[in-house]
């Protein structure tokens, strides 16, 4: 009797999609009784394929962790959702430090496809534009990303070595709450237990990243994300602005976002919502000034600078010169 080698093809691309199938699973799917499966699976087994028997009241079939299978298995649908995902990975910037590995996993995935299937996919990309210019980021070491992810899923101390802006290195212990990825960044955040205070670095700026013994508790409140967004907004800079802009949550946030700027009510009024405009204080800090007055004149709200000084001075600059601009014949 001939080997059904279609069927047993789709057993394992099944089992390659990772978890452990229950036989009645694999047998729906595969439209055959449970017998069957078993036989299939037999057949796996013949071509040293590590299928792993799973027993108990939710086992079936698995393959055995870390296998790679030669052949790559992919649908249509599939490879072309892996060619765009690298393809905006290259231009968000968020590839790790080895940026000729998603061009060799790219030309893989090509060479294993039929030709009719690859003949497609390169019609797409060679006729996909973008609106926006590739990103130019450093990207952080993989070893470094993957061990911090590690740290960061168990709860265990890192030790890193990290360069800050101004070149100064420097070695610390760092428990990370999680990754984030920002404008085309990878940042990790975290408690620098030596100080007692949240922390945010960029992973392209460490150098080595080493587990360390231990755990710890991740603290309640805002997530990895928010952590990082609040970072930016209140990191050292060389000025402080305050502000109160009449307006709502939503037409302040579309202009200066929660990386740029931190919001609270000026003056706390019982009901509102963030859809009713009302006075917030709008606080930030900024290396430099001169993006800010086209950034409030671009909000068309009512605003009042309390400081500083040279943020006014700039504001009504700006305003002198839309209207000599608009005299003009």
């Amino acid at each position: 009797m001939p080997r059904p080698t279609g069927r047993v093809l789709t057993l394992l691309e099944l089992l390659q999609s990772g978890g452990t199938r229950t036989v009645a699973e694999l047998a729906d799917r595969l439209g055959v009784d449970g017998r069957t499966v078993r036989r299939y699976v037999d057949h796996l087994i013949d071509l040293d394929v590590p299928v792993q028997s799973v027993r108990g009241r939710y086992g079936g079939y698995r393959l055995a962790p870390g296998y790679r299978l030669p052949p790559l298995m992919l649908s249509d649908d599939e490879a072309l959702a892996v060619l765009l995902g690298l393809v905006a990975g290259r231009r968000a910037g968020l590839m790790t430090a080895e940026r000729t590995a998603s061009e060799t996993v790219s030309a893989k995935i090509r060479r294993v496809l039929p030709k009719h299937v690859a003949r497609r996919l390169d019609t797409l990309l060679e006729s996909l534009a973008f609106t926006d210019q590739p990103g130019e980021f450093a990207t952080p070491d993989a070893g470094v990303l993957l061990t911090i992810a590690d740290a960061v899923r168990h709860r265990r101390p890192v030790s890193i070595r990290y360069t800050d802006r101004d070149g100064r290195r420097s070695e610390r212990t760092l428990h990370a709450y999680g990754i984030v990825a920002h404008s085309g960044r990878w940042y990790v955040t975290g408690t620098d237990p030596e100080i007692g205070e949240d922390r945010t670095f960029r992973l392209d700026r460490i150098a080595d990243a080493r587990t360390l013994p231990g755990s710890f508790e991740a603290p309640v409140g805002p997530d990895p994300a928010q952590r990082v967004l609040s970072g930016f907004a209140t990191a050292e800079y060389r000025h402080e602005v305050t502000l109160r802009i009449y307006g709502t949550v939503e037409q302040i946030r579309a202009h200066l976002p929660a990386s740029v700027a931190s919001l609270e009510e000026h003056a706390p009024t019982a009901g509102k919502d963030q859809a009713t405009e009302r006075w917030l204080r709008v606080e930030l800090r900024a290396e430099r000034l001169d993006w800010l007055p086209p950034a409030l004149a671009s909000l068309d709200r009512p605003f009042v600078i309390e400081r500083p000084d040279e943020l006014r001075d700039l504001v009504i600059a700006l305003a002198d010169r839309l209207a000599s601009y608009a005299r003009q014949t």
